[in-house]
Order: structure tokens, then sequence, then C-alpha cells
């Protein structure tokens, strides 16, 4: 089987779907050793220097190395950054869905390279960043060049790059289908049948891997939690209502910062991220790195409603200020410990109005991770499933819906539309994107798999014989080629009707002939159709000959008609 005929099957999901599922497993498998790596060279370090070898314990360290540490990592970031080629500092979640939208997927692996180090010094330096945001570049960057060395086309390598996300999330806090959840509803944004499987073995076999090396226990702690009854619903609404807000005010507050940080230098940037970073830990300890010990506290009810507030301002501020300015890290984890603190402190004022009230604040502290989690991204159902498997008990389901349902809708209706923190920041970047109705049915289809094939390549002038040998084919198109160069298209039916009307002529000048001619110009064939609507829009042209770059071989001819078709449906 040769490389074309592999591409030709992959133009289409469902026709190439077991070469796809088997990409899929290949990449979770590549997902999932990268997520290790990173993760054994982050835990590796901070078991170094940090008390007791507990790459958590950042709150014991002495309080002007809880200062020196972040601002040192700051400045060493600022150094680095200002160093880098301006198209290699891009990195994490905002950078994955920017090529997706803008690039169809292709990762270079420059970016994975400066997102795996830089991260690392990032949170080994103490600053309030979490890990999935890296390992969801980190994941993509296997799925993506693996479509580049192949040549797929950009549907399948779309695909691909979803597979690797899926993976990251799945081996990073070893919930395989929130995954695939999030690779949906965050990376790809759309649901589609034929997307759901290959994303659902890389999830898979990335989990696996992470399990053979970690074990199977969950990221957390979780505690057996008594859940709300049905007369106790409404204040789980209420708490909901409440993560809202605070998603918004999070988000409002990081795209600010980001906008404010765009004219200035790195160097500034990321040394003021240090020095904000490290004044906020002098002050609460437990703001510093990813703070998963901290979740565990807030679930086990071993915090105090003064501590548990000022963790919860001191994360939001430090978190939005440090990824705003530029810090390469994720913001899913502290989402997480955002959401533990406040809904564990809005849990013990509720104690506190009714005592009688049988929900721990630990079920709060529960309910308030999905609920900012599912706020902050605009993936509800990402959100419930994180919790679902957290938990692995199926009574977070409706008192988990109705909090992740209230707070996105609280979060939605602030904002005054639906986008997640994602969105708004790539908006924050003067990459705004508005994505047309139809462009998500054209991205999943390939042009090789709707080009038609029915043509002849012919020269402007030719010869009688030969232009009648070549209509003997019975093609439907006739591509003309002047001076080495595909100039235009006419319908073989023209000329067909030219030879039969003029029987006298020895020879044909194509261009001169009585027949309708479209302008065309080439196009990739590794491009999906979204790719080919925009061309003919942008190019004004009337039709498409699909080649490979060099120019090679054509593939077929795709009209604008049959462009139309597939946007408006039969």
């Amino acid at each position: 089987m040769n490389l074309d005929f592999f591409r030709l099957r992959l133009a289409r999901i469902d026709t190439g779907m077991p070469w796809l599922a088997l990409l899929a497993l290949i990449t979770g498998l590549l997902a999932g050793g990268v997520i290790l790596a990173f993760r054994l060279l982050v835990e590796g370090v901070q078991g170094l220097f940090l008390p007791g070898g507990d790459p958590e314990n950042y709150e014991a360290l002495a309080p002007w190395a809880r200062l020196a540490l972040p601002v040192a990592a700051g400045l060493l970031l600022g150094w680095a950054f200002s160093t880098l080629p301006p198209h290699a500092r891009a990195v994490g979640v905002v950078y994955v869905r920017e090529r997706l939208v803008y690039h169809q997927g292709r990762l270079p692996w420059l970016n994975a390279v400066v997102q795996f180090f830089a991260a690392a010094v990032s949170i080994i330096g103490g600053h309030s960043v979490g890990r999935e945001g890296p390992a969801v570049h980190l994941g993509a960057t296997p799925g993506s060049l693996l479509a580049q060395g192949l040549g797929l086309p950009h549907n399948a390598a779309r695909i691909l790059t979803a597979c690797g996300s899926a993976g990251a999330i799945g081996a990073a806090f070893n919930t395989p289908l929130a995954g695939v959840i999030f690779a949906m509803e965050v990376i790809l944004q759309e649901y589609t049948i034929a997307g759901f499987l290959p994303v659902i073995l890389a999830a898979v076999s990335a989990t696996t891997l992470a399990r053979w090396v970690y074990g199977d226990s969950p990221a957390f702690q979780v505690p057996q939690l008594p859940w709300p009854q049905v007369a106790e619903l409404p204040w789980v609404v209420l708490v909901g209502i409440a993560l809202g807000g605070l998603a918004v005010l999070f988000v409002r507050l990081l795209e600010g910062t980001t906008r404010w940080a765009q004219s200035r230098s790195w160097n500034q940037r990321l040394a003021l991220a240090g020095l904000v970073s490290g004044l906020i830990a002098v002050a609460v300890p437990e703001v510093m790195s990813i703070g998963y010990d901290t979740v565990d506290l807030a679930l086990g009810q071993s915090l105090l409603l003064t501590a548990l507030l000022a963790i919860t301002a001191a994360k939001v501020v430090a978190t939005a200020i440090g990824l705003g300015l530029g810090l390469p890290g994720g913001l899913i984890g502290p989402t997480l410990v955002i959401g533990a603190t406040a809904g564990a402190s809005l849990g013990m004022l509720i104690h506190a109005l009714l005592p009688h009230h049988a929900v721990t604040s630990g079920t709060y502290a529960l309910l308030g991770m999905g609920a900012m989690m599912g706020a902050v991204l605009q993936a509800p159902l990402a959100a419930l499933t994180a919790l679902l498997e957290l938990t692995g008990e199926a009574g977070v389901i409706l008192p988990g819906m109705l909090a992740i349902a209230s707070a996105n809708l609280t979060a939605g209706e602030l904002f005054a539309h639906r986008r997640s923190v994602f969105a708004v920041l790539l908006a924050a970047r003067g990459l705004d994107y508005d994505e047309h109705p139809a462009a998500a049915a054209l991205r999943r289809v390939g042009v090789l798999s709707a080009v038609d094939r029915d043509f002849v390549v012919l020269p402007r002038r030719v010869e009688r014989h030969v232009a009648e040998q070549a209509l003997a084919q019975r093609p439907r198109w006739v591509l003309v080629q002047e001076d080495g160069a595909l100039t235009s298209l006419l319908p073989a039916a023209d000329l067909a009707a030219h030879l039969e009307v003029d029987k006298g002529t020895e020879a044909v000048d194509l261009l001169e002939i009585p027949a309708e001619r479209l302008s065309v110009a080439p196009l990739d064939f590794r491009a999906t159709l979204e790719d080919a609507w925009r061309l003919l829009r942008e190019h004004h042209v009337e039709a498409l000959y699909v080649t490979r770059p060099e120019g090679e071989v054509v593939y077929g001819i795709l009209s604008e008609e049959d462009v139309e078709r597939f946007r408006t449906g039969p």
C-alpha cells in the first residue's frame, strides 16, 4: 500500500478509521511518555531541595526562600524568552488552539521543547501555575508531528492533535474520560462520532502508560463525602452562582493583565511575575506551585475559614497576574485549587447559618472544583466527567451537574456570550476567531475525498487526434497547461462540441474555442474543504486543482460548485 492511498483513506475519517485508530494509539503512547518525562523532571528536582523531599512542601520553606525562588525563576525565564526567536515563545493551550484554528494543527517541535523546560522552571520555581496546560501542548505535539511526518490530510492531523491532548490530560490526572471530553469540548470544540473513537484510544493508551509508572490512584485524595439531599440543592445552586462570579473575576483579571503585558518586554514581564508571586507566597505559602496538597486539605476539612479565604484570594491574584504576564504554565490546576478552597469556604459559611446542615465543607470543596473548572473553561461536561472520575462515586453526578450548570450560566451571562478562557486570551492577543457556521463541517473532510478525478491535462494548443484520444477517456474537465503552468479549466463537453462542429481543424487552441472557462488555483492535497472554500474566496477563482506542493501530481479538480454543495448540504 502506497502512502497516497493511505492519505486518501484518511481524507474522510469514516473510511480511514482503522488507520487513524492505530495512529491514535501511537500518539497516546508518545503523549503519555512525554508527560511522564515532564512529571519525573519536575518532581525529581522538587524532591532534591524541598523539605522532606515532598514535591508539594513549599510551605515549609523559609520566608526568604519563598520570595527568592519565584523571583529567580522569573528572571531566568525572562532572560530565556528574550533570547528565543519570537516564533518559539508561544506555548500552552492557547497556542494549541491558535495552531488548530489558523494553522491546521501544525505544531513545531521547538515550541514543545521550550514548553517542556520553561514550564518545569515555572513550576519548580513555585509560581502559581499548573502542569495540565503544558501537558496539553506537550501531548498534542507528538500527534501533530506524526501527522506532518506522514503528510496526512489536515482533517486527520487535527484529530491526532486532539488525541495527544486527550492522552496528556488522561495521563496527568489519571482521568482518561475527562481527557476525551476535554479534547472534544475545549481543543477541537466540536463533537463528532468519528472523532471520538481515536481520541478515546489515545486517552486509554496514555493513561495506561501513566498507571504503569504511578499506579491507578487519582490525582486527589477524595474521602467519603455525604451528598446533598433534595432540600439542600438550593445551596448547591448558590455555591455554583458564587463560583461562576469568581470565575468571571479570574478570567477578566487574566485578560486585563494579558492585554497590559503585550507592550512590555519579556524581561520586564517575567521579572514582575516573579516578584508578585514571591511577595504573595511570603504571606500565603499555599499559593506556591501546583497546590494539590491544598486541595486534599480542603477536601479533608483540615483548613480554617480564614486560611481558605486567604488561599482563594491569593491564588486568584497570583495565577491571573502570573499567567497574564506570560508565565509558561497552565491554569487548569490552579482553577481546581481555587474552586476547592472557595467551595470549602462557602460550605463553612452555610454550616454557620444552618448548623444542622448535613453536607460537609469537603463536599462543597469538590463541587466548587467542578464549578470553577467548568465556568472558566466553559466546558461543563469535561468538568463533570473529571468530578466523576476523581471520586468514583455516582452520587456526585446530580449535585455536580447542578453546581456546574449554575456556575456556567452565571459566567456566561456576565460575559454576555459564552466563551472559554482560551478564546478570551486568543482575542486579547489580537486573534479573535469568528467561525462561519458551516466551517466545522467543511473542516472534517479532506479535499482528496471530494475531488473530481474525471479530468485530463492538455496543452493550450493541442493536435486534434490528441484531443480526441483524451476525450475518449470520457473526462468531465480539461485542465489547460501553458508554458508549464496550469492556467484554466474548461468542461470537456465544450471541447467535444467544438470538435464535432469544426471537423476540418487539425489543431485546437483551448483558450480560443467557444467554451466556458474557469479560473483556477492550486491547493495542497492535505487541505480540508474549509481551506478550499477560503482559497476560492480569497483568490477569486472558480475552481481548484489539488496537487502536491512540488506540483508533480494533480489528484483532481474541485470546483466552486462542488465545495458549495458540501457547505450547504444536498
